[in-house]
């Protein structure tokens, strides 16, 4: 075998050639591919070791000294390299455990961070709607909108000419659940409707819902050319800035939502107020056997039913209306136009498409109003009307 201390030579070359500049940490932090390059070294080493192995006994038989001090040195040095990969692997496990042990840690971060980070939103969502409601409620401008959260609207007349669309369509919808109710209260709805406008001549039975559409537009409408819209509010400060800031205010929230933080708003009196003359006592208390839900109105307040409900998208709508045709310079102008005048082109539209015109009778004339028109920066929006005495196409 070999000479005593020939062992440590091949060691101390070996060592001599592992040199570490940076802490194991960092070396292996920087460089994970070494870790998979050890291992795979080691596993390498081992089967060259088993190799020097069975070449010293190979050297045995027969008895060859010279080939059995070259198999030892060679299994020397390989044990000697294995040894240290194995103690760097050792190393390795422990800085792999130590860097898990911190990654949990990281995750728990992480999850705390994601609370906070939520809490925050609904924080500033709650703050965004508080906002929003105290812009409803002041009197006047305080800074501009982008400071109080609203959403930037440019003010063109093409926002107030959707803002029409958007009240003749909530008049349109709320009409329905208003007439399904009638019928399942067993209202003669022919008689009801001769009763809101008489002696309009329909073209079909099924236009005579335009005479329900023209009895809410009436009373919601109501007060409309009025800056306060028929609403008594004290120290109410008039600017156009005001107008539009309440506009921006509601135009993205729910009614019922502001209405039960502040019942008594402006808003809040808005709808109140018009309920009242849009339902008829005889009309509620055919639909739900009683008044409750009307004295809980007049008693300051919004009750959370679906009949209701579907009332303040209508009330918001016309509200929102109002706020916008304020907020021009000069502002926008409303217009009617009376049962029993002749049909213009100009200033009116009819609401019956496939109406059938003979040039040789007299010009068509208006039975009822569904909607009124407006002015506004020289532009004319047509009201809607249904003109009485027309036939329609098939």
């Amino acid at each position: 075998m070999l000479p005593t201390g020939s062992k440590d030579t091949p060691l101390r070359e070996s060592n001599s050639q592992k040199v570490h500049p940076q802490p194991m940490e960092e070396a292996m932090s920087q460089n994970p591919e070494a870790v998979e390059a050890l291992i795979s070294k080691l596993f390498t080493n081992i089967s060259s070791l088993k190799s020097a192995y069975i070449e010293l006994q190979a050297a045995h038989t027969p008895y060859d000294p010279e080939k059995i001090q070259a198999a030892d040195k060679h299994d020397s040095r390989l044990a000697a390299e294995i040894q240290e990969q194995q103690s760097l692997l050792k190393t390795y496990e422990v800085m792999v455990k130590k860097f898990q042990s911190e990654i949990q840690n990281k995750d728990s971060e992480i999850i705390q961070l994601q609370k906070q980070i939520e809490e925050a939103s609904q924080k500033r969502l709650k703050l965004e709607k508080n906002l929003k409601i105290r812009g409803l409620l002041t009197k006047e401008s305080e800074g501009s909108t982008d400071e109080n959260g609203f959403f930037a609207v440019d003010l063109t007349p093409e926002l107030f000419t959707s803002a029409v669309e958007a009240a003749f369509k909530a008049i349109h919808d709320f009409s329905k659940p208003l007439i399904n109710m009638m019928k399942a209260a067993g209202w003669d709805l022919d008689a009801a409707a001769n009763s809101i406008e008489p002696s309009v001549v329909y073209a079909k039975r099924a236009h005579k819902k335009y005479a329900f559409e023209s009895h809410i537009c009436q009373r919601m409408f109501s007060g409309f050319q009025q800056e306060s819209f028929a609403v008594k509010a004290d120290n109410l400060t008039v600017t156009k800035e005001s107008f539009f800031n309440q506009y921006l205010a509601l135009r993205e929230m729910d009614p019922l939502d502001m209405l039960g933080q502040s019942p008594d708003s402006i808003f809040g009196k808005f709808c109140r107020s018009k309920y009242l003359v849009v339902v008829h006592p005889k009309m509620e208390a055919s639909f739900f056997g009683n008044l409750d839900q009307r004295n809980y109105v007049m008693g300051g307040g919004h009750p959370r039913t679906p009949f209701y409900q579907a009332f303040l998208k209508l009330a918001k709508s016309i509200w929102l209306l109002h706020r916008l045709a304020y907020s021009f310079d000069p502002n926008a102008k409303i217009f009617q136009v009376k049962r029993g005048s002749e049909f213009s082109e100009v200033y009116m539209e009819s609401v019956v498409k496939n109406l059938i015109v003979d040039e040789s009778d007299e010009k068509p004339k208006v039975g009822l109003m569904v909607m009124p028109g407006f002015s506004i920066g020289g532009s004319v929006i047509q009201c809607r009307v249904y003109l009485s005495g027309m036939k329609a196409a098939e």
